[in-house]
C-alpha cells in the first residue's frame, strides 16, 4: 500500500472518530443489540443509487485500503454524528464486490 503525504495519519484519525462514535452510540444503546451482528463485526449501510442494503462486516475490513476509501467518503459526506448503522456513500452492489473479495482473500490465506 502506498500512502502519499499524510495519508496514514489521515485514516488513522478516521479509525479514530469511527472508533469513538460506535462506542458512543454503543453505551446509549448499550440495552439493545442484534442478534445477526457477531463480536468482530458491524453494520454498515450502502446506499448510493439503489435500494439501500443492511452489511455486517467484520473488522478486519478495516484493513483494506478499499473500505478505508469508503469511510473516508463517509466522513467527509455524513459526519460521524449518525446514530445507528454507519451509512457509507456506495452502491450495495460496489459493496458485496468488496466484501467478497475479502472473504476470498481470508480464505485463501487460510491454506
Amino acid at each position: 500500500m502506498r500512502v502519499v503525504g499524510g495519508g496514514m495519519l489521515k485514516l488513522k484519525g478516521v479509525l479514530e472518530r469511527l472508533q469513538k462514535s460506535i462506542l458512543m452510540r454503543r453505551n446509549k444503546t448499550s440495552c439493545s443489540y442484534y442478534e445477526d451482528v457477531k463480536e468482530g463485526h458491524f453494520v454498515v449501510i450502502a446506499e448510493r443509487g439503489e435500494v439501500p442494503k443492511r452489511f455486517v462486516v467484520p473488522l478486519r475490513c478495516l484493513n483494506d485500503p478499499s473500505f478505508l476509501r469508503l469511510l473516508e467518503k463517509a466522513a467527509e459526506e455524513y459526519g460521524f454524528d449518525q446514530h445507528g448503522a454507519l451509512t457509507i456513500p456506495c452502491r450495495p452492489s460496489e459493496l458485496e464486490m468488496l466484501l467478497a473479495h475479502q472473504w476470498k482473500n481470508k480464505t485463501r490465506n487460510k491454506f
